[in-house]
């Protein structure tokens, strides 16, 4: 079967993530053709060289820790041209000798239209979905009520009427009845990588941040000299005392996950996801105004892995870890068989294509 794969650009989850189903799927023996942008453009195209065309995707823009709409929407208008050339060209290129039987898209917009235009189905692959098509199970406080509203509203606009969505989650959620017929919810994805690791439980706590304009994140670390962090996300090698920073590597970052004791991160799905099957406790502070990082927090804290904060201090940190031994507990009842009832689901999917 012939395939056309689309993966966003923003942030590095979502490529992470998309690799290991495209791998997949190559070895099931389908023809597969990817389009992504920025950094997801360039680890895929290595991993699958002459299979990736380059795009112009939409990208985030931040003041200070905070997703700034107005900044979001001035780079987005200023990038439009140059982005609408480009697309077109790579809309073309594809047309010439490639016709995807079915679109798969992670969240992705271009992927999308090219299936619409070819009138051929597509199947959504991603975790965004469960803010409009799931009941949620958690309290959404006065001053995320906006965020949510505005979550919801692009969730459903992104990949209308889609021939069937896979949600993939850590946390169980009911579907809304209107949806449960072409929605199925599916453990995460979990890199072959993950799944081959040993976990062990170390005396340090990984720290990953990736908006990385918290310039005072190691001055706050330092205030913990008792403790061991190592952190990732300034991409620089350097020792502060109790603080290591480190310079990114996948090999280094993955050991280091499965040997750290607990992990303190913004709201990223896919290291909670990781961090979640390892059963590492998790301190999950989101970025504001990202109502995606919000629920996962608020369900790490509701099902007892870890804490949910709007702060990195000292004492936010330090009552974390003061409860550790609980999160420990809850955790060892997690169990997922990797990415087998994905695969099962999706391999279910293209077969009634």
């Amino acid at each position: 079967m012939t395939i056309l794969y689309g993966v966003p650009g923003e942030g590095l989850g979502h490529a992470t993530r998309s690799k290991v189903l495209i791998a997949w799927l190559l070895a099931q023996g389908h023809e597969v053709r990817v389009v992504s942008s920025s950094r997801a453009f360039t680890l895929l195209d290595k991993t699958f060289p002459g299979r990736v065309l380059e795009i112009k995707g939409f990208h985030l823009a931040y003041k200070k820790l905070t997703v700034s709409k107005s900044r979001t929407l001035g780079l987005t208008l200023r990038t439009a041209p140059e982005a609408l050339q480009t697309n077109f060209w790579q809309y073309r290129q594809l047309l010439h000798g490639f016709r995807p039987e079915v679109v798969i898209s992670d969240f992705e917009s271009f992927s999308y239209f090219f299936a619409k235009f070819l009138r051929v189905p597509v199947i959504s692959i991603d975790n965004m979905q469960i803010i409009s098509r799931a009941r949620l199970d958690v309290t959404i406080p006065s001053a995320e009520r906006e965020h949510y509203d505005l979550a919801r509203y692009l969730v459903r606009a992104k990949l209308p009427r889609a021939r069937h969505y896979l949600i993939t989650t850590f946390f169980e959620l009911p579907l809304r009845p209107r949806y449960a017929e072409r929605t199925t919810l599916v453990p995460s994805i979990i890199r072959p990588e993950i799944q081959a690791s040993q976990p062990t439980r170390g005396d340090y706590v990984l720290v990953y941040q990736s908006a990385t304009t918290q310039a005072d994140l190691t001055d706050i670390l330092q205030q913990m000299p008792e403790q061991e962090f190592r952190v990732y996300g300034f991409n620089k090698d350097e020792a502060h005392g109790n603080v290591l920073l480190r310079s990114f590597s996948e090999a280094g970052f993955i050991a280091e996950l499965a040997g750290c004791r607990a992990v303190l991160t913004n709201g990223g799905f896919s290291l909670i996801s990781e961090a979640v099957y390892l059963h590492k406790p998790v301190c999950a502070v989101p970025i504001p105004a990202q109502f995606e990082q919000w629920l996962n927090a608020a369900e790490i804290e509701k099902r007892g892995y870890g804490r949910h904060f709007e702060a990195i201090t000292p004492e936010n940190v330090q009552a974390f870890l003061a409860g550790l031994p609980q999160f420990e507990a809850a955790l060892a009842s997690y169990q997922q068989a990797g990415n087998e009832v994905l695969f099962a689901r999706l391999a279910e999917l293209l077969a009634e294509v």
